[in-house]
This record gives C-alpha cells, sequence and structure tokens, in this order.
C-alpha cells in the first residue's frame, strides 16, 4: 500500500481522518492572542461615541446656535444633523439632562435650560456632601478664599435695603434660643453677602460649598465650647465691615470667621479626637 495521498487521475488528493472539520485547524484563532484594541473594541466604542454626541451639542450651545429656552430638533432629524446615531444622541441627551443643561419635557421635545449658574452648580452641593476628612477641611480652605472675595466685593456693591436685611439677619442671631435658630440666621446673613457681591456664579459656588449639614455640625460644636458669643462677635464684625464699606476689612473679618470654624473642624479631625 502507498504511504502517500490516493492519486486519481493523476492528481494527488487530500484526505483527512474521519470525524475532523475541514479547515478548523487552520481556521482557529486564539482570542486573546487578538490585539487589545480590537478585543475592547464594543466597549470602548459606546462611551467614545456618547462623549462624541455629547461635545457636538455642547459646541452649538456655546457657538449659540442654541440658546436658553430653545428646543432642539426632533430625535431623527438631529442625529441626521451631527451625524449621530440615535442612540448615541439619546445617551448624550440623557447625561446632559442630569447635568441640568437640557431639559426632556415628555411629550413636548427636549429644550436647553436657563443655563443660569445656580442650576448648572446644582451637583456641587450634592458632591459637597460626600467630601470628608482631610478633603471635608479643603473644602473649607476653598471656601475661606470665598467667602473673603464675597465679602470684600459686598462692601462696595451692598444697597440700603441688602444692608438693612443683612442688620435684621445680625438681630435675628443675637436673639436665637437655640443651635436651629442660629443656622437659620446663619444661613440668611451669608446669602445676603453673596447676592450683595453682585456674582451670581459666586453666589452658587458659596451656596453649594457651604452645606447646611456642615453649619449645623459647627455650631453645635461652638455651643459645646460655650463659643456662641463669640461666633456672633465674628458675624458684626463683617457687618460693619460691609456696612462702612471698608472693602479689605470686610476680606479680614470674613476670613478670621472662616478660618475660626476651620480650626475647629481641624480639632475634630485630628489624630486620636473623639467623637
Amino acid at each position: 500500500m502507498p504511504d502517500g495521498p490516493p492519486d486519481v487521475g493523476g492528481k494527488a488528493m487530500n484526505v483527512r481522518p474521519l470525524g475532523s472539520r475541514a479547515g478548523f485547524d487552520d481556521n482557529h484563532r486564539d482570542v486573546s492572542t487578538l490585539p487589545k484594541a480590537r478585543r475592547g473594541r464594543r466597549t470602548d466604542r459606546a462611551p467614545r461615541v456618547t462623549e462624541e454626541a455629547i461635545d457636538k451639542i455642547r459646541e452649538r450651545i456655546v457657538s449659540g446656535a442654541w440658546g436658553p429656552g430653545d428646543r432642539l430638533p426632533r430625535e431623527s432629524e438631529l442625529a441626521a444633523e451631527l451625524g449621530l446615531s440615535r442612540n448615541s444622541l439619546r445617551e448624550a441627551v440623557r447625561a446632559l439632562s442630569q447635568l441640568r443643561v437640557l431639559e426632556v419635557r415628555q411629550g413636548d421635545g427636549t429644550y436647553v435650560s436657563s443655563l443660569e449658574p445656580d442650576l448648572l452648580l446644582e451637583s456641587t452641593g450634592f458632591i459637597s456632601h460626600l467630601l470628608l476628612g482631610d478633603t471635608e477641611i479643603e473644602l473649607y480652605e476653598v471656601r475661606r478664599i470665598l467667602e473673603a472675595a464675597a465679602a470684600a466685593l459686598a462692601a462696595g456693591r451692598i444697597d440700603q435695603l441688602e444692608r438693612s436685611e443683612l442688620a435684621e439677619i445680625l438681630e435675628r442671631m443675637q436673639r436665637a434660643k437655640n443651635v436651629e435658630e442660629l443656622v437659620e440666621a446663619d444661613v440668611a446673613f451669608h446669602a445676603v453677602i453673596a447676592k450683595a457681591a453682585g456674582n451670581a456664579v459666586l453666589a452658587s459656588l458659596l451656596a453649594s460649598l457651604s452645606t447646611r449639614t456642615m453649619r449645623v455640625r459647627l455650631w453645635h460644636g461652638r455651643a459645646a465650647e460655650d463659643a456662641l458669643d463669640e461666633t456672633r462677635e465674628e458675624h458684626r464684625r463683617i457687618y460693619e465691615a460691609i456696612a462702612a464699606g471698608d472693602a479689605e476689612l470686610a476680606r479680614a473679618a470674613a476670613t478670621a470667621h472662616i478660618a475660626s470654624g476651620e480650626r475647629w473642624l481641624r480639632a475634630q479631625l485630628a489624630p486620636g479626637r473623639n467623637g
């Protein structure tokens, strides 16, 4: 019997063993040998496409093509106009809605939001509640800088109505009988200063960085240390500097006030400190 493959019509025939599959061994490829870029194509592609869609929508808003309150074109039209799939467009709209850039009105369409600072910076307030430990101190450092700037601006821009409102809140702080009333007055006091500063972005940042939870915690701490009168006095110094129109004195008074709270917080977070 010949050792080689049988010859039919002068041509050699390839005979494979019974039970084998044609081309299986030749075509089989180990997926692990594929380049990482090819293996991750499906998972990596989707986020990139969504980011591209977000960028294109943002560009339209920044360029002025769409302004606050404008209605976006219908989904099919917008997808074609931006060169996007409808799925990636939906993901982009969902993300921008969560950021308060877009507003989806059921049965009516998608609109650009008012784009007001307090709306766009809303998520900052949520994040501020999650900052703990050393990061909480860093947040206080930022607040010290911004509160001082707000007080300095307010000294040059406050009107008579706001000045009277600030004085009334200060009186309310003096009459407060418990920590809850002090917190209410404290929130109102700093809100008037931020408003008088005449900078909507600054006011929104301060509102989001100074959480109510931290204010309650601070005032309870000062009460435990019999330092409420001292804290009231800090607020009075800020008011007098602003009322006098002295920007640098107002800056210094606000810095000292926030710094005292910062020192208390550092002491609470010091190693070995209980409670």
